[in-house]
């Protein structure tokens, strides 16, 4: 198949691009935010055209600038992904588009379904909602909504890389031990991604939500207490404090933790549970094989 990645130098992109390329039976065209603005109408027109998939990494992904400036965290995340959902529908191309799980409000007790009601608490997670409904509404036969969450990786700064710099730095560090949510691994849900690419050409994977996020669950101060370890650092370190010690912004959902029971209609397993994957994340070299299908 011939993939057009947008949002190729971010983390989830380059991750991608980088098992595509090692895929001799695909073929990625890589476009960064300096090879395509989404904003563009014409330009994710002409982008579109001569492939079989479209993978939507690029995103505003500011939560908290989104808060003093909504309508153009709106024009990335929402309206650039009804562009990009127009084109493909004109060119006959499957749209896999990343969404979050910060479309839901964090009420919920147990993982939310993929059919649960949205509710967003923040203006990031509206957003993204209005992407998710072009998506749904333009391409209802090959439209792909993945919504991931918690995502680290290798390229870029996130929360796993921040508390590798802290720990140079910082004797002892404060982590919030009251959000439950899913480390996801970005080179994890880029192999998902291409399964999920693959299934649905075969016309085993129906168009609509899917979430991609590892399975199990923990919070903040755990996955910080797991990482210190992975890499031999006392987790003691890490102490336990409340959201209320860190206020932001943007309001953040208590509980971001996302069922996976779509994988299974598609016959694929959903990603592994997120303490095998943060192993994976740091052996010396990162594995590159598909995870089991099933």
């Amino acid at each position: 198949m011939r993939f057009l990645v947008t949002g190729a130098g971010g983390m989830l992109g380059r991750d991608l691009v980088d098992v595509l390329t090692a895929r001799p039976d695909h073929r990625v065209t890589a476009a960064t935010r300096a090879d395509l603005d989404i904003t563009d109408p014409a330009a994710v027109h002409a982008a579109v055209g001569g492939h079989d998939v479209v993978v939507n990494t690029a995103a505003w992904t500011d939560v908290d600038g989104a808060e003093a400036d909504e309508s153009a965290a709106t024009a990335v995340n929402g309206d650039a992904v009804g562009h990009l959902a127009a084109a493909c529908a004109a060119h006959r191309v499957r749209l896999l588009h990343l969404s979050t799980d910060y479309v839901f409000d964090g009420t919920a007790t147990t993982p939310y379904p993929e059919h649960a009601p949205t509710a967003p608490l923040n203006a990031y997670g509206r957003s993204k909602l209005v992407g998710e409904r072009a998506v749904t509404r333009l391409l209802p036969d090959a439209g792909y909504v993945v919504r991931t969450a918690w995502l680290y990786g290798t390229h870029g700064r996130n929360f796993v890389t921040t508390m590798l710099d802290l720990a140079d730095r910082r004797d002892t560090l404060d982590v919030v031990d009251d959000q439950r949510g899913q480390p996801t691994w970005s080179r994890a849900l880029a192999h998902q991604l291409v399964m999920l690419a693959e299934a649905a050409d075969t016309g085993r994977a129906a168009p609509g939500v899917y979430h991609g996020t590892c399975s199990g669950e923990t919070t903040w101060y755990g996955l910080a207490r797991a990482v210190f370890a992975r890499h031999g650092l006392d987790p003691d370190r890490i102490r336990p404090t409340t959201s209320a010690r860190f206020v932001r912004p943007a309001r953040r959902p208590t509980y971001s933790v996302l069922g996976h029971g779509r994988w299974a209609e598609a016959g694929l397993s959903p990603l592994p549970d997120w303490h095998a994957t943060l192993v994976d994340a740091f052996a010396p070299a990162a594995p590159l094989s598909p995870w089991k299908v099933v």
